[in-house]
């Protein structure tokens, strides 16, 4: 017999469940599940077996991170950066890091601030062709671009060399993805109050509190117990680490309510951009890996 039109089978339900979640959470949940999950396996398992592989992931999401801010700018007459040198030269930051991990301060300032340096005069002389219209917004552009993605990205390879540098590195990303992970959890399931409703009114009180809980957790795995730091130096990294985190999110959000745009491109679905993934990662690493290097023992 066929059904009418207010009769619904089971399948339908769930259909319309999971519509009712993804236009709260407001994007694909299941495409934004298996994105997660691919990238968090590719993290875990590149640290465990292949550091190299880590390193490919932290300089490919360095170079389409320029690429996406270039467009977003450019697209919105915001200015246009120079996004060859800061690409390639974001590129040699981040295997500078790598190669300078665990040197000393002589060999950071050559293999990490020499590169990093020279994209900044790079990108300034780059648009020197371009005569002097709009020189200085364009230049700014490249400017927020070079400290945005390049400098804060290149911290996440800094802490390798280091005794158990690749559980510091997974203390960085997985509480910042704990965070992440509890925010929106919580923020779906019990979100009420709205916690920076001018920057980024999906955002709630109620998902920070999630944020923290699952951060601490996270902390007190990794760098209490993988780590051997004491409980106070898991707990305070966990909780700084949750609330940077939170900031560099709302960062991202201000720099696209500016833009008038939702993500900062479609190169990871469910997610958006690549920047909107790894903002708050962006925005920790540096912090986080200064906190490992004062807290956790280096030896």
């Amino acid at each position: 017999m066929e059904r009418t039109r207010d009769e619904h089978s089971p399948l339908d339900e769930a259909r319309e469940a999971v519509d009712r979640v993804n236009a709260k959470a407001g994007r694909d949940l299941p495409a934004a599940i298996a994105v997660g999950v691919l990238l968090i396996a590719w993290v875990v398992l590149s640290m465990l077996f292949f550091v190299p592989g880590f390193v490919a992931l932290v300089i490919i999401a360095i170079v389409l991170g320029s690429i996406e801010l270039h467009r977003a700018l450019q697209t919105h007459d915001r200015g246009t950066s120079a996004v060859v040198p800061i690409a390639v030269g974001g590129a040699l930051t981040a295997l500078g890091a790598y190669f300078s991990a665990g040197r000393s301060a002589e060999d950071a300032v050559l293999f990490v601030m020499a590169p990093l340096a020279l994209t900044a005069v790079v990108a300034l002389g780059w648009r020197l062709r371009g005569g002097p219209v709009h020189y200085v917004r364009d230049a700014a552009a490249s400017l927020l671009s070079i400290s945005y993605v390049p400098l804060m990205g290149s911290f996440l390879l800094l802490a390798v060399g280091e005794s158990h540098g690749t559980l510091r590195i997974v203390a960085m990303i997985l509480c910042v993805v704990a965070s992440d992970v509890g925010g929106y959890v919580a923020g779906v399931l019990l979100g009420r109050h709205q916690l920076a409703p001018v920057i980024s009114p999906k955002k709630t009180w109620e998902g920070l509190g999630g944020s923290v809980v699952l951060g601490l957790a996270m902390g007190w795995v990794t760098v209490h117990l993988l780590l051997g730091a004491p409980l106070w130096a898991a707990l305070v990294f966990g909780l700084v680490v949750v609330l940077v985190g939170t900031v560099g999110d709302l960062v991202e959000s201000l720099i696209k309510r500016d833009l008038g745009i939702k993500d900062m491109s479609g190169f990871l679905p469910g997610h958006g951009g690549v920047l909107d993934r790894i903002d708050s990662i962006l925005y920790s690493a540096p912090i986080a890996w200064l906190l490992l290097h004062l807290l956790v023992p280096n030896a």
